[in-house]
Parts: C-alpha cells; structure tokens; sequence
C-alpha cells in the first residue's frame, strides 16, 4: 500500500496551500479532488460571482447618473455575453491548477475518496495510507426539507443559466441571494427574496442592513422576511408557485426561476467520516481543536467551511488556516492561526461590509462603548456618484477608544472596511484614526468623518 506523508481531500484556498507548502518542504503529497481542480471560491464562488456583480455595476452606475453624469441609450446586461466573459476566468482553473500540483511534486487524484481506517482513504479502487490528512473540502447547499425543493436552481447553476428569466425569486436572504438578487434586477428581472428569519444577512449589524433593505426596495427587488417556504409547484409552462407562511397566512409568489440561497453546510457527505474515527456534526463540521487538528484522530485535520469553528467562513480564513496547518505539520508543534478581526463583504449594490463585533455583541459583553452612526446618503462624496443611499455605525470602546466594530453600507464599503480592519488590528484608537491624513477626495477619507 502506497503510503503518502500528506493527503490532501479538496482543492480549494486551504487545501491547495498546505499542499503546496508541505511538498515544498519535501513531503510525499497527494491532492484528491472530487469535482475540479481550483475549489469553490475559484470556479463556482467569489471570483466568478464578482464578474456577475460587476455587470450589474456598471448598469446601476450608467443609470444612477442618467441625465447628470451621462445620457444613457438603452444600456442592459447581455447575459449570454456576461456568461461567455465569465468563463474565460474559470474554464482554465482546473488545468492550470492541477498542472502547479503536478510541477511541485504532488500526486493528483479526480475520484470521490473515502476513510477505511483512521489513517487509510479508498480513492477510486485502490487504498493509500497516510501519516496525515486534511479534509478541505468546502460547502454545500443545505438541503431543504420542502415538497418540492428539486426545483431550485443552485447558485453555481445560476452563473450558468444561458439566459436569465423576467421573475426570479430567491430563497433565503444570505449572501448568495442578496448579491445575486441585485444582479437578477439589474438584469431588468422581477426579483423576490424570501428569508426565513426576521432580518436578511444575519450577522451583519442591524443598522446597516435595514439602509440596504431601503436601497433594495427602491430598485425594486421586494424582500419578504419570517417567510417560510412549504411547497414549489410546477405548472405546465415550466413556471413555478413558490408556497410560503408569513404571519400566519399562507401566501405564494410566482417565479420562472427559483434559486437556493438558504444557507450552506460542510462538504462531508461520501467521505465516511465515522469510519475514519472523525467525530463531526453535518451542519458544522468536523470537530477540531484551536489548531484544527480533530479531536478524535489526531492525524486528520480540517479547515475552511469543512472546521467546526466560531470564525466566519470566507476564503481569508481558510487561508489563514491553510498557513497555521502546514507550519503544524512541517514544525511538529501545534500552530493556532493568528485571524486578528475578519472582516466580511456582501457584494451587494453597493456593497455592506462589516468587521468586529455588532452593538448586540457588545452589549450582550457587558462592554462600556460609544457609539458613531450616520447616513451618508446626503455626503459629497455618494452624491457626486448620484447614489441614494450609504451609512456607517462605529461601535468604539469608552476606557480604551479602540473601535470593537465598524460596519458600512455604500460606495466603496467593500474597500473601506479593510482600513478598518487594519487599524483594529494595529490596535489603534478612534483618535489614531482621527487624526491620520488620508487621500482626498477618496471614499476612504470619509472615516475621518466617521469617527
């Protein structure tokens, strides 16, 4: 039986880079991938999501500016032609991907692998023991418990659609539906979000996300939040009856296309985790300690959306985990990874973007704060790009002036956040930030506004 010293499932941002680091320090290493090469953020996540979303941009921006900034003649989005401009960024992944594995040394597997013992994976027929494992598999749409829910189109399916359809209704408010729900009305589609929940993207500051529900509406995506979907019927024309409860009464809306945005889960499903000796939960995943080493077999790993950790799943934290992993590994002495504040982006129009802790985070502390908010909406520097709508809220420790929280809606929120994060990490107070020159007239000079 070949034995491996690293074993690789999934070849996503983690998964690649410990690869790598471990065959760059002359380890023996296999990559199994079940699907392609390049992992979800490359080929079915953020980068491929952020062409579709800057389509929309420029759209919103001719048209926001329509009769001051410009005279606009008809501008809309080709799908057919966005799709095709999408592609040239994803179809070379796998091949270029599995190409830099195979020049640094590392043996690449396409199968659907799975443990047989604690230290031994069944890829394709045959049986490879390894001294170690790491499972970077990424997520998965959760599966949802309705009659008929094998009518939703996935979000990857949906970068596919050859053309986009006039009534579009999402399910779920996260991430995925609410960039893609801006995309679809840009798109000129009618477009309807339907959220379980009280409030779309939960874990964002309430504040902020009650402006992008106002800028939403105004563009005419409508946003249904306690709704609860039950049913997706099928007429004979291929449309579809999307059935809910809202406030105790049954209610439909009607779709040509309807899209799962209800939330993802470990990447688990086939890998036979108990037979590994792996102790998991399907909606969290594999547990592990602070240096995601598991909990019950000490030579498997497990990071990105596959860890059972309280640290948000985005691709800078499966990265930063990636690192920690591999100097474990080399090292031989357990490596927590050093995260600092994570800052998040949904790439909506325009984008909400969030670092450090809620006011509801800090309250539920005990923490003594103050509190900078504001709409923005009325600045110099969000009309002269003829936007409507844009706000901050800082929360700001009171016995220290560090910031504990920053959250943004607006222009450039997607960019801004990072100096936030930056000087949250640098530990540097609100008068720190205060008082640094910035470049003007930028966006980002706005925060000497803002705190």
């Amino acid at each position: 039986m070949k034995t491996f010293d690293l074993n690789v499932v999934g070849s996503g941002p983690s998964g690649g880079r410990v690869a790598m680091t471990c065959a760059e320090a002359g380890w023996d290493v296999a990559i199994v991938e079940s699907r392609m090469f390049g992992g979800n953020c490359a080929l079915r996540g953020c980068n491929p999501k952020k062409v579709f979303v800057h389509a929309a941009e420029v759209v919103d921006a001719a048209r926001r500016g329509h009769g001051k900034l410009c005279d606009l003649d008809g501008i809309n989005i080709n799908w057919r032609k966005l799709v095709s401009w999408k592609n040239t960024f994803t179809q070379p992944v796998p091949e270029s991907a599995q190409k830099k594995f195979k020049n640094a040394g590392i043996t690449t597997f396409e199968a659907e692998p799975k443990f047989v013992s604690h230290d031994v994976l069944k890829i394709g027929n045959d049986e490879y023991h390894a001294k170690n494992i790491l499972i970077a598999t990424g997520g998965t749409p959760a599966a949802l418990q309705f009659a008929g829910s094998e009518h939703l189109t996935l979000s990857d399916q949906f970068m596919e659609q050859e053309s986009i359809p006039k009534r579009v209704v999402f399910v779920g408010g996260g991430y995925i539906s609410m960039e893609f729900a801006f995309v679809a009305r840009h798109a000129d589609c009618d477009v309807t979000v339907l959220q379980r929940p009280a409030q779309i993207l939960e874990g964002f500051e309430s504040f902020t996300v009650d402006k992008l529900i106002e800028k939403a509406v105004d563009v005419g995506i409508s946003i249904r939040c306690s709704a609860d979907v039950t049913e997706i019927k099928q007429s004979n024309d291929g449309a579809f009856e999307v059935c809910y409860t809202r406030d105790g009464e049954s209610q439909t809306a009607l779709a040509d296309l309807v899209v799962h945005g209800a939330g993802r889960v470990p990447n688990l499903t086939g890998l036979d985790l108990k037979t590994g000796n792996v102790d998991f939960d399907p909606k969290k995943g594999v547990a592990v300690s602070d240096c995601l080493r598991s909990v019950s077999n000490p030579i498997v790993f497990a990071a990105g959306d596959c860890a059972a950790t309280d640290k948000a799943r985005l691709t800078p934290t499966a990265n930063q985990q990636g690192f920690a992993i591999a100097e474990t590994m080399i090292e031989g002495r357990d490596k927590q990874p050093d995260y600092g504040p994570i800052p998040k982006v949904a790439f909506t129009i325009p984008p909400i973007a969030s670092v450090g802790l809620t006011e509801k985070a800090v309250n539920e502390a005990g923490e003594s704060f103050r509190v900078e908010s504001g709409d923005m909406s009325e600045w110099g520097s969000v009309r002269k790009i003829c936007e409507t709508h844009a706000a901050f809220k800082l929360i700001i420790c009171s016995a220290t002036d560090q910031i504990l929280g920053a959250h943004l809606f607006g222009p450039a929120a997607s960019k801004t956040i990072n100096l936030f994060a930056v000087a949250m990490r640098a530990k540097m107070t609100a008068s720190d930030l205060k008082s640094t020159l910035l470049a003007f007239p930028t966006f980002t000079s706005n925060v000497r506004q803002m705190v």
